[in-house]
């Protein structure tokens, strides 16, 4: 589904990603570890437009979208949910949701979507006509989840969703999350609780300062001494 190919990022004069590729297949749940300032985010941000590349490809489903405008990448299926919830404060909990399903053309695909987002985070339900920004923590990074699903993504990316959460609520985040990928939704997720994204992946890179240090099977990660020892707790 997405192919990256020895991809150089640039911050002015500093080379955040040197060269890296990774890859993610239809079905998948790819999850990317490694300390802060290794790249981590600024691949996903390349990935979405948002950042331009300065070499390498990145190709989704074959077309090559490494120039393309951030606002095509979403209408061919990649959406960004970045770090720091976003959500737009001044709107209510249903228009924040509304916002997200701005790509879709058919009315009655919205409203289906809704009723199944709403479903699955019935703590949205209950307050759909609420100004977000009087959320929890908690519910909002669950509203920026739900509005990247009423885009009806093909690939969905989640930039440190359980950033700041309390435990309780970052467990049943990651049930979320694995629920999504059980429903056949395709996710890469960069998250700094190593373990837990590694727990419901199928394989994951650990990044070291723009570079892919190791990548491997979620389950082999997870038992790798040298993962255990940096990123783990053990």
């Amino acid at each position: 589904m997405l192919s990256v190919e020895k991809l150089k990022t640039k911050y002015g004069h500093i080379l955040a990603l040197k060269g890296i590729s990774v890859w993610v297949d239809e079905g998948e749940l790819v999850a990317i570890i490694g300390s802060n300032g290794a790249g981590k985010s600024t691949l996903l941000k390349t990935i979405s437009g948002l950042i331009r590349p300065t070499e390498g490809t990145i190709k989704f489903y074959n077309d090559d979208i490494t120039k393309v405008d951030p606002s095509r990448i979403v209408e061919a299926g990649i959406i960004h949910v970045p770090e720091g919830r976003m959500v737009i404060t001044k709107m209510t909990v249903r228009e924040n949701l509304l916002v997200g399903a701005h790509p879709v053309r058919d009315k009655s695909r919205v409203r289906k979507d809704l009723e199944r987002v709403l479903n699955e985070f019935p703590v949205l339900k209950a307050r759909l006509g609420q100004g977000a920004g009087t959320l929890s923590g908690g519910e909002q990074q669950m509203l920026v989840v739900g509005r990247a699903l009423m885009a009806n993504p093909k690939l969905l990316m989640l930039d440190e969703p359980s950033l700041g959460l309390a435990p309780i609520i970052m467990e049943r985040l990651f049930q979320i999350i694995a629920d999504l990928h059980r429903n056949g939704i395709t996710i890469l997720i960069v998250e700094q609780n190593a373990k837990k994204a590694l727990s419901i992946a199928n394989r994951g890179y650990v990044f070291k300062v723009g570079t892919i240090a190791q990548s491997d099977t979620s389950t082999r990660l997870l038992i790798d001494d040298e993962v255990k020892r940096a990123y783990l707790g053990a």
